[in-house]
């Protein structure tokens, strides 16, 4: 995601001040040593580390000209409006509850094994997980077999561990977070077919078993907020119209994905999904000359492109010019 910034912003002539999340700092830091060590030169590639009031206050300083950001919807709102008030540039790439529709002519296999991917890679933490599966009703119990088998299957475990299939989430804090969820599920009525619980809780990991809800209401908690967690909700749909309905009835719009083996029926679908991606028979797949962002609460402006170079401040033509510092 460092990259996905420093790329553009570093092309245009701009100057750099690089602020991770609290709770990941270390490859953002080893990252600015390796720039160091390639031979850029001091001042041009800055890595700040901090909690949100050094966010904010770099998000406030009158020298920076652009702020680009990935995150949670709330703290994007946040830097929207001082970013309003400043008339600074701005991108935002934000929250998701991606749907991801699996059509009847499918292959089942490949269709599955992506959806289980497009979910608990990286348990979860990806602003574009694929959390929310539309099953074709004729066929939802035989998808959701296979989901839960393989959920129940996965060894979770270090990251680092050759092992492992699924690590543990990034902190207590967020560690509780993801089990609200699941017990609001649980509540609220969704049928749990897999995981649900706490796992490896001697470790010292915050680790959570891949959890699979089965659900016919999309009301549910645990079917419009974005989780970030291993959590999937499959739902069964009758028709191409309905699950395109139910799929955009969502605040969020950044990702989509359709497996299908009719080219027709996936450019149908796509045309009606409300989101800044549409994955065809994969998820995740990013081309960095494609623009990547989202609509609705998921974000505005794009990166990667000509859209992420368009966004910055400087005179991306000669690419020489001289240019104001930017931030990201």
């Amino acid at each position: 995601m460092a990259a996905w910034k420093l790329g553009p912003a570093l092309a245009a002539g701009c100057t750099v001040v690089l602020k991770p999340a609290e709770q990941t700092p270390l490859s953002a830091l080893r990252l600015g040593e390796l720039a160091l060590e390639a031979g850029f030169p001091a001042g041009v590639l800055n890595v700040l580390s901090g909690d949100g009031a050094t966010g904010a206050a770099l998000v406030d300083h009158p020298g920076v000209d652009k702020i680009a950001f990935t995150g949670s919807t709330e703290v994007g709102r946040e830097i929207g409006a001082k970013a309003g008030r400043g008339l600074k540039r701005v991108t935002l790439e934000l929250g998701g509850k991606s749907p991801n529709v699996i059509l009847a002519d499918a292959d089942i296999e490949a269709a599955v094994k992506g959806s289980f991917q497009a979910i608990y890679f990286n348990s979860g933490q990806a602003c574009n997980a694929g959390s929310r599966l539309f099953v074709p009703a004729e066929r939802f119990e035989e998808v959701v077999g296979a989901l839960a088998e393989r959920a129940n299957a996965t060894q979770l475990g270090p990251g680092l561990d050759a092992d492992t299939q699924l690590g543990p989430l990034v902190s207590a804090e967020q560690h509780a977070r993801v089990m609200s969820y699941i017990d609001s599920g649980r509540s609220e009525g969704a049928e749990l077919l897999a995981g649900g619980e706490a796992a490896l809780t001697d470790s010292g990991g915050w680790f959570v078993a891949p959890t699979l809800f089965s659900a016919t209401s999309d009301e549910l908690r645990i079917t419009r907020e974005e989780i970030f967690g291993p959590v999937l909700v499959a739902s069964p749909y009758d028709s191409l119209e309905e699950v395109a309905r139910r799929a955009n009835d969502n605040e969020y719009g950044l990702a989509a994905g359709v497996w299908t083996r009719d080219v027709g029926s996936a450019h149908r679908l796509a045309a009606m999904l409300q989101a800044g991606s549409v994955y065809i028979n994969a998820w995740g797949l990013a081309d960095p000359s494609a623009p990547f962002g989202g609509f609705k609460a998921s974000g505005i402006g794009r990166e990667h492109g000509h859209e992420g170079l368009d966004a910055l401040p400087g005179d991306k033509d000669s690419m020489d010019g001289v240019v104001s510092p930017a931030t990201l």
